[in-house]
């Protein structure tokens, strides 16, 4: 037989089921229902048992009715209170009833567990007590010392697949590692695996975590929805109403063998941390990822989730939020402590919405893990367990534990990582850097300030000795006494400061001409072109005479070029004046004017007076 799908809506006076049976006959069909039971057969299909949240009469109001394009059956049923709510009509899981033993006596009998049930509702659990972990004996080793997955209720999973072991969680031979031991190695490892530059580079540069950040999943908008209306009519209401399964969840839903456990206080308590780490987890993965699905997707959860990847079984609320932050800040791609909190809230909306977005949220991560390979063990271990006992538990259950997990804080300092003494020394040397670039920049500014005042002033400068030159020029040619003659001295300074006695003009432009070869009679000459009176003429050779002296050749001045020897054969005979008697010798007279550079005359003559 086929189990077909269906749903469960309800009104204030009727409850509808809607049955798919497609290819099947709807003239051929059974139902029957009374109180809280319902069944359903059509050929080939056969719901065996519903087990309602509240009890329904045949009155003659009910009603079915058949729609052949979608091959749908829809049963209205009347409610026996009318007006009153059935809740949890989405768990389909916890709808269908366990499979019954042939034997008159089940071999495993579940003693009291109504009353179990209904205690358990009424207990008011202290999420904040601390409890001791089970010590075990140290005399054996056997498995079953050493349990773990859901509630505690498994063991030697792991003898069975050690090639897989390491690809699923991080703990070696977990069958033979008590509790308190797994806890130890988790911390160390989380240690080690620390890596504070990729912190900080995450700190200060967190422009794509602050964009991921800004992502609203579902339960945002769910949240706000309910929240308004609880505000309007100031009463609660279930989130069935904000939560919706797709078609691909309910068949997961109707795939699942409905079960119970028996748990003790201490395993529920696990039970309960363990689904606060595992959604902690998932609200990260959704967050980074911004809801889509990728191959790292089953590795982000796993990983975060020490309930997961270390088989940890947690003792209070803070040890969670420690041990996802560690692990947040130790293990993915974004390690912000801003994603730690926005995890936080995102879990404590989940819990608030009740445990339909708990179930949706379970169901999501039982697929991702499906779909890794290695992973689908986590789902025997853990998922699959917490799907169908979700179902089960009431939602003010988790209401309480939402509101236990909001009260609890969670700050840097409780990671133990010494974060806020890395961000501090990472901003000192920020700073320092920031005041030596600050510094450079100016000490350029300067520099580039002073560079261009120089040259201001060297222009200036010029400028000023251009319009000197230019006034003593006007001066020298009109500088004359008072009795209209010449001042002497004042036209030879100005004579000194103006023109050189010899002109250099031929050695710079390279001429056969040797342009520093000079006689007294040529000096002479030069004089008396100037056209000026004879006794001032007088005056200025003997002045001339007076700032010049003969000196022998420098060595190695004939090497560096100034006279070539083409140059002294080509020369012409020098005037009266040179004596002979200082043959292959030359003589150099140098200026020794401030206002003219040091000059050099040679003779060509081989006697020397």
């Amino acid at each position: 037989m086929i189990t077909p799908a269906f749903e469960l809506t309800q009104d204030p006076d009727f409850l509808t089921i809607i049955i798919r049976v497609p290819y099947a006959r709807p003239s051929e069909f059974d139902v029957y229902f009374e109180g809280e039971d319902f069944k359903f057969y059509a050929k080939p299909y056969f719901l065996r048992q519903l087990t309602l949240p509240g009890r329904i009469v045949e009155d003659g109001r009910e009603k079915a009715s058949y729609n052949t394009d979608e091959g749908t059956f829809t049963i209205r049923l009347p409610k026996e209170i009318p007006g009153q709510y059935f809740e949890g009509l989405d768990m389909l899981t916890s709808l269908l009833a366990p499979k019954k033993s042939r034997s008159a006596k089940p071999l495993v009998e579940e003693i009291a567990a109504s009353a179990e049930l209904s205690e358990e509702e009424e207990e008011e659990f202290d999420w904040e007590i601390e409890q001791t972990p089970y010590e075990e004996s140290s005399g054996s080793f056997s498995p079953l010392q050493h349990p773990y997955g859901f509630g505690n209720l498994r063991s030697g999973v792991f003898q069975r697949l050690q090639d897989e072991l390491s690809d699923v969680i991080d703990i070696k031979d977990p069958d033979q590692t008590p509790a308190d031991e797994r806890r130890r190695r988790r911390l160390v490892a989380e240690a080690a695996k620390f890596e504070p530059d990729h912190y900080l580079a995450d700190f200060f540069e967190d422009e794509a975590i602050q964009h991921v950040l800004k992502y609203k999943p579902w339960w945002v908008d769910a949240h706000k929805k309910m929240t308004a209306l609880q505000r309007e009519s100031h009463q609660e209401h279930d989130s069935h109403t904000f939560v919706v399964f797709s078609e691909g969840e309910r068949e997961q839903l109707r795939k699942f063998t409905n079960k119970s456990y028996l748990l003790d206080k201490r395993s529920r308590h696990h039970v309960y941390l363990g689904l606060i780490d595992i959604l902690l987890a998932y609200c990260y993965e959704i967050c980074v990822n911004e809801g889509d699905k990728n191959v790292e997707s089953s590795w982000n959860i796993r990983k975060l989730s020490a309930t997961l990847c270390w088989l940890e079984s947690f003792t209070c609320i803070h040890d969670v939020l420690v041990s996802f932050g560690r692990r947040v800040l130790c293990y993915p791609l974004y390690r912000h402590f801003g994603l730690v909190t926005r995890a936080l809230s995102d879990t404590v909306m989940i819990l608030q919405l009740g445990k339909a977005a708990v179930l949706k949220c379970l169901l999501d991560i039982h697929k991702i893990f499906l779909e890794s390979d290695p992973a689908y063990i986590l789902n025997d271990l853990f998922i699959t367990d917490y799907c169908i006992w979700i179902q089960k538990i009431k939602s003010k259950k988790l209401a309480a534990l939402s509101e236990a997990l909001q009260k609890t804080t969670l700050t840097k300092s409780h990671m133990r990582l010494e974060l806020e003494e890395l961000e501090a020394a990472a901003v000192l040397v920020q700073e320092e850097e920031n005041a030596l670039k600050a510094a450079g920049t100016v000490s350029k500014q300067q520099l580039l300030s002073s560079e261009s005042e120089t040259s201001d002033s060297e222009e200036s400068s010029s400028t000023s000795s251009s319009e000197t030159e230019g006034s003593d020029s006007d001066e020298q040619e009109s500088s004359t006494s008072e009795d209209g003659e010449i001042n002497p001295f004042q036209g030879t300074l100005q004579e000194e400061r103006t023109a050189p006695l010899i002109d250099c003009n031929g050695l710079r432009q390279g001429t056969n001409t040797s342009a520093l070869e000079v006689s007294e009679e040529k000096s002479k000459v030069s004089l008396q072109s100037a056209s000026l009176p004879g006794k001032l003429i007088e005056e200025l050779e003997m002045q001339m005479h007076s700032v010049m002296r003969l000196s022998e050749q420098p060595e190695g001045l004939a090497t560096a070029g100034c006279i070539s020897q083409e140059q002294e054969e080509n020369s012409v005979p020098e005037p009266d004046g040179f004596s002979e008697g200082t043959a292959g010798k030359r003589s150099f007279l140098e200026v020794s004017s401030k206002p003219n550079p040091l000059l050099f005359l040679c003779s060509t003559n081989e006697d020397e007076n």
